[in-house]
């Protein structure tokens, strides 16, 4: 994560937390020309849209305070979603054995896209079932891991 958005985890999850929820990740990227600032946040049970706006209340006055971006930026706070992204080894331990999505830089075997069910993880190196093989994808071949709903 960047400075900011380390800053932004640390104002933001005791805030998450005391509303019942978890933090999940924090991102701040330019997007349509402009800053967004994204708070994800999670729930047994699931996310409702009261959640999200409890904790944007509650954490909007806390960044102003803090100031921890120079610039302009749109807040949100959302659900982390069914198909979240898994980025810290956390992550990856927490959804062991559930069925994911692996995107990667440059194809292999004619494909840049393998799902399949999250077998391991080690220093950043993740192996998923494909069928009957397992396929191990190192960190510097992954544009992004997943979680996948099957419809």
């Amino acid at each position: 994560m960047s400075k900011i958005t380390d800053k932004v985890y640390e104002l933001a999850k005791p805030v998450v937390e005391e509303a019942g929820c978890s933090l999940w990740d924090v991102e701040y990227i330019r997007e349509a020309g402009g800053w967004y600032l994204r708070v994800f946040i999670d729930k047994e049970g699931g996310v409702s849209i009261n959640d999200c706006e409890a904790i944007s209340r509650a954490l909007d006055p806390i960044l102003d305070e803090a100031d921890p971006i120079p610039d302009s930026y749109i807040f949100e706070v959302g659900s982390a979603g069914a198909e979240r992204e898994l980025k810290r080894p956390g992550d990856f331990r927490q959804f062991m054995g559930s069925e994911v999505e692996v995107r990667l830089y440059q194809p292999l075997k004619g494909s840049k896209s393998f799902i399949g069910k999250l077998a391991d993880y080690e220093d950043g190196t993740v192996t998923v079932t494909v069928g009957n093989e397992d396929m191990s994808f190192n960190k510097a071949q992954i544009a992004l891991v997943k979680l996948h709903v099957s419809i």
